[in-house]
């Protein structure tokens, strides 16, 4: 199994700076570039090694460049819904037998993309796959069972906790500002958001199902 991290550009907004810090880190990730995400990879010169979207939203010019001075792979194709190339993408991650995806620019401006994007986490969680959407204030991962969650190592101090597809129950939180023992995780649980290690380590239990965990560098709800 190839163990390669893949780095895919979403059509979301892209943040440059960091996206291209993420870049020299991983300099020998696999890339993909998704729809918009293509234009970061033109601007900036550098060659991804696979392309997803119908390209609809950027300048003709561009991908005309990809398909007649590259032998890139393109996935070109008319999509049901707008974050269905992120989910070609990531599929095609996960089948491919890749190690770790970090998708860059699954947080833009529309609610509705978010969250697409977020379900999308879920394909690789499934397959064992660590998986995450990262911006310059969040980190959102899904994750079964336990995790835990060094103050040393994560995103940012304060984590949020929703639900992925239904109740969770038997949930506990150890080592956080406000632990929970034996808690129901529902839709829009006041309990869940915004909560903060309270040491070095915060532990995240439940039982059966899936817990979209996002980890932020700074308080979002005072």
């Amino acid at each position: 199994m190839n163990r390669q991290h893949v780095v895919i550009i979403s059509g979301g907004t892209v943040e440059e700076n960091l996206a291209l810090d993420i870049l020299k880190k991983q300099s020998s990730a696999f890339l993909i570039a998704v729809d918009r995400g293509l234009e970061f990879f033109y601007k900036h010169k550098i060659k991804p090694d696979y392309i997803v979207g119908d390209f609809d939203s950027i300048a003709p010019e561009i991908i005309v460049w990809y398909k007649e001075w590259t032998e890139i792979p393109i996935r070109e194709f008319n999509p049901v819904k707008d974050a269905s190339d992120t989910e070609i993408a990531v599929r095609y991650a996960v089948e491919s037998g890749y190690g770790n995806i970090t998708i860059l620019g699954g947080t833009g401006t529309r609610m509705d993309h978010v969250m697409a994007n977020i379900q999308v986490l879920s394909i690789p969680a499934r397959a064992g796959i660590p998986a995450e959407i990262i911006d310059g204030h969040n980190r959102i991962r899904v994750v079964e069972r336990e995790v835990r969650l060094k103050k040393s190592e994560t995103y940012g101090e304060y984590f949020s906790l929703f639900p992925l597809g239904g109740e969770v129950r038997h949930l506990y939180i150890r080592g956080a500002k406000y632990p929970l023992t034996d808690h129901t995780l529902v839709p829009y649980d006041s309990l869940c958001v915004s909560n903060q290690i309270d040491g070095e380590e915060a532990v995240i239990a439940f039982g059966e199902g899936m817990v979209i965990l996002m980890e932020t560098r700074e308080e979002m709800y005072q």
